[in-house]
């Protein structure tokens, strides 16, 4: 299958390149707007419906990945056309190809939809969006606009994302414990961590379903994907995917610093030195009050997929120990 992967040079989209260097049976294309050294990238604006359209067409792409987004919540504030562009125009471009040509879009959304009232209860698939800033509600169009064109696709809501790779909170904890005597850490948000590896692992698997139902849907003599006739994947819809378990980011900091020391990372006995206290959101103001409770209920996507989701802090295990093992 041809698969692309747009926005391949940021976290998720590097884990992809991580996964696809071990799978021969399918021919990845990374795409991104932004080229850098050491990754063979194709530029692709996906905000160009009609470049979208065409390079579609022209690769005979199967399955897209849209990893893309503006994830700047903050910035979102007052750039809301840009958000809006990216977040939902966008991702309706990528939807109105994907139909064009039978292929599958695979989109990864976020907590962020559900805003910031605590619910206490993990958030379920079919509830409804309420957020309260530019970034969550740029997102939610954009899962709208997905959903509106009718054809196939996977809304994946992640939330807390991390890897080895790009910006993310757990490479920040580990660059400021190792420089600061002290921090602060919000103990009055909670959710879940997800390791972007286990995330690509998910994507990957959605993948060889949908490959396995369309060659069933081939062998019974049913329209190929690219007819207008073609069955529906079966498994279309929005799912939900983190990490297990639930802390708060004070937890996730800790246990960052607790396992950057249990592996000897480079700097952990820096590390280790700093004292990581516990205080409220109210000292840390924002543009955007963040969800206070965003915990995923996974049950949809272990069921329909039969995935096994790691807990949280084997993951992030893991994650310290490839980026020791790359030198990061």
């Amino acid at each position: 299958m041809k698969i692309l992967v747009t926005g391949s040079n940021g976290q998720l989209g590097n884990e992809m390149r991580v996964l696809a260097s071990n799978d021969a049976a399918n021919d990845y294309l990374f795409t991104d707007v932004n080229q850098v050294e050491g990754l063979e990238t194709q530029y692709l604006d996906i905000c160009d419906a009609l470049a979208v359209r065409d390079l579609l067409m022209a690769e005979k792409v199967d399955v897209i990945v849209n990893c893309a987004a503006y994830t700047n919540v903050d910035a979102a504030e007052s750039n809301e056309l840009l958000a809006e562009k990216l977040n939902a125009e966008a991702p309706e471009n990528l939807a109105k190809a994907a139909a064009a040509v039978g292929a599958l879009l695979i989109h990864i959304s976020t907590d962020y939809v559900f805003g910031a009232e605590p619910y206490n209860k993990p958030c379920r698939e079919d509830q409804q969006g309420t957020p309260t800033g530019v970034y969550g509600l740029t997102k939610l169009h954009g899962e709208e606009r997905i959903k509106a064109v009718g054809g196939d696709f996977v809304i994946i809501r992640t939330a807390w994302l991390y890897s080895e790779y790009g910006k993310n909170f757990c490479k920040t904890m580990m660059q400021l414990t190792a420089s600061k005597p002290q921090l602060k850490v919000v103990f009055d948000q909670v959710g879940t961590p997800t390791y972007a590896l286990d995330l690509a692992r998910a994507i990957v698997t959605i993948i060889a379903d949908y490959e396995q139902e369309r060659a069933a849907s081939l062998t019974l003599g049913l329209p190929a994907a690219s007819s207008s006739a073609a069955q529906a994947y079966s498994k279309r819809g929005i799912y939900h995917y983190s990490n297990e378990g639930v802390c708060s980011w004070y937890d996730f900091a800790k246990m960052i610093q607790q396992t950057a020391l249990q592996l000897a990372f480079p700097n952990a006995q820096q590390m280790a030195q700093c004292d990581i206290r516990p205080c409220h959101s109210e000292e840390f103001p924002s543009p955007v009050k963040r969800p206070n409770y965003s915990v995923l209920d996974k049950t949809k996507i272990k069921e329909t997929f039969g995935l096994q989701i790691p807990y949280w802090t084997d993951s992030l295990k893991m994650c310290i120990e490839n980026s020791k093992n790359l030198g990061q």
